[in-house]
């Protein structure tokens, strides 16, 4: 695969999908604490890793139409929020994502008559995290539906984690659960990665596993459901952690 733009891009934050009223995003990173430790006997610095953190800052536009950024954005929620940059919508893309607070809504009103609003969502809890899209952008089901797999090349014995992004919903319930196989053609839920039953849109989770916890070579996004449903249309992602002792 070669170099690629930023062109296609999706954001969403907190179950709202904010992708066009989205200017730009100008941090996306996942700064880390270190301790510097030289001992007497060495000539440079010595550094260990402390604790992880994560930061997403973008511009937004002023759209004070319902379920759009201003009404979204200008709540300033006290609780944490999830909040997901899709580098494209292709299945399997990059994804990063966090947990956090979002703590500022800046409006900037140049001369010109441009309105921009600056916001900033800062990891509470876990760092911010990269991983591999399990829906092309937003996927909508009407029934229960086995999504289709991404290939992680090989099976890990590290554990993960995943994000879900539920945008709207009707009927009854939904589960949003991960499949892992061996071959691609024989799933099987893996053990704790099913996200919380879904009966109301928007809301958002993030789950995750043991760091010992195997994830097979190809993963899935699945549907069930007991009472029924009409319509969902939710993005998930997952981060299959790819060395031991992987903590988040």
């Amino acid at each position: 695969m070669g170099k690629e733009s930023g062109l296609g891009d999706n954001f969403y934050s907190g179950g709202y999908d904010l992708s066009g009223d989205t200017n730009s995003l100008s941090n996306i990173s996942c700064p880390k604490t270190v301790d510097e430790v030289p001992g007497i006997d060495v000539y440079a610095q010595e550094r260990i890793e402390l604790t992880r953190d994560g930061q997403i800052e973008w511009v937004s536009y002023f759209n004070p139409a319902a379920s759009r950024a201003h009404p979204v954005l200008s709540a300033l929620p006290t609780s944490d929020v999830v909040v997901s940059y899709f580098r494209g919508t292709t299945l399997g893309n990059p994804v990063a994502c966090l947990v956090g607070k979002q703590i500022n809504y800046d409006g900037n009103r140049p001369t010109s008559g441009a309105l921009r609003m600056q916001v900033q969502a800062l990891a509470n809890g876990y760092g911010l995290e990269w991983g591999r899209s399990l829906t092309a952008g937003k996927r909508t089901d009407s029934a229960a539906t086995n999504g289709a797999s991404i290939d992680t090349t090989a099976s890990a014995s590290f554990g993960g984690q995943a994000y879900l992004q539920v945008f709207a919903f009707t009927g009854t319930d939904v589960t949003i659960k991960i499949q892992d196989s061996a071959d691609d053609s024989t799933f099987a839920d893996v053990a704790s990665l099913a996200f919380t039953q879904v009966t109301a849109a928007p809301t958002t989770q993030r789950i995750a596993i043991s760091n010992t916890a195997t994830i097979r070579r190809y993963v899935r996004a699945v549907t069930v459901t007991t009472g029924g449903f009409s319509s969902v249309t939710f993005a998930v992602m997952i981060n299959k952690n790819q060395i031991a002792g992987t903590v988040f």
